[in-house]
């Protein structure tokens, strides 16, 4: 294993290692945060069918939490049937049927790892991934010499990001 002599060699190794180590991960947040992007459309969704019991007389904002459609309308009542977009509900008998347009199951557990709150199994992982990055962000300014043309090359670049990304903030 490499010899740690001070902290830009441990920086450096560090770095190097953990680099590697977070490449599979980095991949997989890559590709959720790219399919995030497309969550308001169907890219790569496929419609799913669902019939299932609920409670009774449920109210329309209710009806909207139990079956957990986002933009959720009622069309029309007719009698004990409530008809909206996706499908309809049976306010006497409780029966739902309706359509929504998921993602794959791999593809929806990948999204759900941007998304996982403290509470969640994932939150650990994104706790590590984050501070992996903040790690890669602070000691990538030991992989240079302080005096040598790429690391102050490299400040500037880092300046001109930061820059760039609080001014996207405020857009």
């Amino acid at each position: 294993m490499d010899k740690i002599k001070d902290t830009r060699s441990f920086m450096r190794i560090t770095h190097r290692y953990l680099g590697f180590f977070m490449a599979g991960i980095m991949a997989v947040y890559a590709l959720s945060g790219i399919l995030l992007i497309y969550r308001d459309t169907d890219f790569l969704k496929k419609e799913k069918l669902y019939d299932k019991m609920i409670a009774k007389n449920l109210s329309e904002k209710n009806l909207e939490k139990e079956l957990k459609i986002k933009n959720f309308e009622v069309k029309k009542t007719e009698k004990d049937i409530v008809y909206f977009k996706e499908g309809t509900y049976n306010s006497n008998t409780g029966q739902a049927k309706y359509s929504k347009m998921e993602l794959p199951v791999v593809l929806d557990k990948m999204a759900k790892l941007h998304k996982a709150k403290s509470a969640d199994t994932l939150s650990p992982l994104n706790a590590f991934f984050g501070i992996c990055l903040f790690f890669f962000v602070i000691s990538s300014f030991w992989m240079f010499n302080t005096k040598s043309k790429p690391f102050k090359r490299g400040v500037k670049f880092a300046i001109a990001g930061l820059i760039v990304s609080i001014i996207l903030l405020f857009i």
